[in-house]
């Protein structure tokens, strides 16, 4: 009796493990099936331990779903494999010598959270050459007011509705405005900046909506999207950085790439997960650093908890060069 329990068990996640290892596949923005996205290494790790528990306890009757677990899990990790250390890096870091460096840094800071000392010691600390902070309202703006007068550009937009930015910045500034490309109140940044050696590049600031109840991703590609088409005809190097709230392996961040000319610095290094801050076992790599290729990479890492349920993302780079024509 407790033995054909447990294999209905395991039959059950199996089957489980089959549906949202493939209802990704299935072209909608409906949030209970692009949320799959997310948990692709838990999957497989999911997947594998079960193999093996089939195997011990059923024996001779473990391989259908033996086959089954093994299947997803080998999908699982055809794609979360380029962000692993086994494959060859998409950007091999520089060392900075020809070029002046910039340094960048982006948190989602979280609305609630009330521990702006420590998001302040990390900016002191850091002194990056360009601040990007999403989740920023009015209290946020008010705590940051001293620290951000050390630069000479400041651009704040605070909404209480968990999708305030602010943009800071040392370097010369060309233009900055905040934009709108979906229809859901989420802003992006939009600047161009010159580096210290006169070279002009553009920064876009991205923080769309995550799948959650209620809240398809429709809304969020169409942002994502149109953030790649607005790289496509820039006429300058670019940089992208924010919370995407998306995974890196995920098809809408692929296309971003695609479409922008983009590269991502996890790519052959690891995943970095950046939330949630909270729960070691429950992250993915949402908080998102794209360079297009006349980007240099000199650094990419992930700073230490400022009270947030995201980790901040710091970068140096340079810019080795214009786009051609």
């Amino acid at each position: 009796m407790l033995l054909g329990i447990i294999r209905f068990l395991i039959w059950l996640s199996a089957i489980g493990v089959l549906a949202v290892t493939f209802l990704p596949l299935i072209n909608t923005h409906q949030w209970w099936i692009r949320m799959w996205d997310f948990p692709r290494l838990h999957i497989f790790a999911f997947a594998c331990l079960l193999a093996l528990i089939s195997i011990l306890v059923q024996r001779s009757h473990s391989v259908p779903p033996v086959v089954i677990l093994i299947a997803c899990a080998a999908y699982q990790a055809k794609m979360i494999l380029p962000f692993t250390p086994f494959v060859p890096v998409e950007i091999e870091l520089g060392n900075g010598s020809d070029n002046p460096t910039i340094s960048l840094l982006a948190a989602n800071v979280l609305m609630e959270n009330e521990e702006y000392d420590r998001l302040i010691d990390l900016i002191e600390e850091e002194n990056p050459d360009v601040l990007f902070l999403m989740e920023t309202d009015n209290r946020w703006v008010e705590a940051l007011e001293n620290t951000l007068k050390r630069y000479p550009t400041v651009l704040s937009h605070p909404q209480d509705n968990h999708y305030g930015l602010i943009f800071a910045s040392g370097l010369e500034v060309q233009s900055a405005e905040t934009v709108y490309l979906a229809s859901d109140n989420t802003p992006t940044l939009l600047a161009e900046l010159r580096a210290p050696g006169g070279a002009g590049f553009h920064f876009i600031g991205l923080h769309p909506r995550p799948p959650i109840p209620g809240e398809d991703t429709d809304e969020r590609d169409a942002q994502i999207k149109r953030a790649a088409t607005l790289t496509k005809h820039s006429d300058l190097p670019v940089i992208a950085m924010g919370d995407f709230n998306d995974v890196a392996w995920s098809w809408t961040a692929q296309r971003f790439k695609h479409h922008g000319g983009f590269r991502d610095p996890r790519v052959g290094r690891g995943m970095l997960p950046s939330f949630d801050a909270n729960h070691p076992i429950l992250r993915f790599p949402i908080d998102q650093l794209y360079l297009t290729g006349e980007i240099e990479l000199i650094s990419f890492e992930r700073k230490r908890n400022v009270g947030s349920d995201h980790f901040p993302m710091g970068a140096v780079v340079a810019v080795t060069s214009q786009k051609d024509g």
